[in-house]
């Protein structure tokens, strides 16, 4: 049974919004969100979306009818405005969207698009023919950014991936420890190439630790990126174990938090993209701030 957090944080907005009894502040009840999150965290339990309120998809608008809607009047889809308990409207660019999500997801993430303009066309059509090959960019924001910016040639690429090789070794003995090792080739924009490997509890720790071990040296804040979240997810069973498998990573720089995603039919390779991507966004966000 989860803890009465997620009670406590449906009961209290509806009895202070809908009924109209006090029981805390407006500034207090703007932290409600972040309350939950906090609550949850300690508790190690996972918040739910779907919670009223605080979810992250409590204010989510994903059909492209309710997010021009939502563009134009937004009480027209939200009881309240999220702004009241400390949430946020969202709009997931995803197969069932439209320009309007699409223009509104990018103004969320700074990026300017004109809805008639051929790159916003290229864009979208670039989210849906991805999603049809089992991309998913609705809980991926960092990587959604990344791939609206290499549609638009304004992202810069920090490195280049010249190839990997992941090995896990383990005696025949039942229960023994396993061996995990990572080797990356990189090349950086100043054509220097980049050869290391690394050693870590499984393969996906040792790919974490190879590039770390790599890209350092010419990017210290990579020093700061840490893995907070990993999920994995097949899409397909009926393929058995040649199905491709989606992977959901969610990074930190110990202040923000960010998602990416990676799509195989091996896992390693959609695991490496997802991390890959995860130090871009980093590395996009904290040169263009150094600037």
């Amino acid at each position: 049974e989860r803890t009465g957090n997620a009670n406590l944080c449906t009961i209290i907005p509806i009895l202070q919004l809908k009924m109209g009894r006090t029981l805390v502040s407006p500034d207090q009840l703007k932290g409600l969100t972040r309350l939950s999150h906090l609550v949850a965290e300690l508790a190690n339990m996972v918040p739910r979306d779907f919670d009223p309120f605080v979810g992250r998809d409590a204010f989510t608008h994903k059909g492209g009818m309710h997010a021009d809607a939502v563009r134009k009047m937004k009480s027209s889809y939200e009881h309240i405005d999220p702004a009241l308990v400390g949430n946020h409207t969202s709009i997931p660019v995803s197969e069932m969207a439209g320009r309007s999500s699409l223009l509104d997801k990018a103004e969320e993430l700074g990026i300017k698009l004109d809805r008639h303009a051929p790159h916003t066309r290229r864009i979208l059509d670039r989210v849906k023919e991805l999603e049809a090959q089992g991309y998913e960019y609705e809980g991926a924001d960092a990587s959604l950014e990344l791939l609206m910016k290499r549609v638009l040639e304004v992202h810069r690429p920090f490195f280049n991936t010249e190839g990997f090789h992941v090995s896990v070794s383990q005696n025949g003995t039942v229960g023994a420890p396993r061996k995990a090792e990572a080797t990356v080739k990189l090349q950086l924009p100043n054509g220097e190439r980049l050869h290391t490997a690394a050693e870590g509890n499984g393969p996906v720790d040792a790919l974490n630790q190879a590039l770390r071990k790599a890209l350092t040296d010419a990017y210290p804040e990579i020093q700061n990126w840490r893995l907070e979240d990993y999920k994995v997810r097949i899409l397909d069973s009926r393929s058995g174990t040649s199905a491709k498998t989606r992977v959901l990573i969610e990074s930190s720089d110990g202040k923000d938090a960010w998602y990416t995603v990676g799509v195989s039919e091996n896992i390693i390779s959609a695991s490496f993209e997802a991390l890959t991507d995860s130090i871009e966004y980093l590395l996009s966000r904290t040169r263009a701030a150094a600037k």
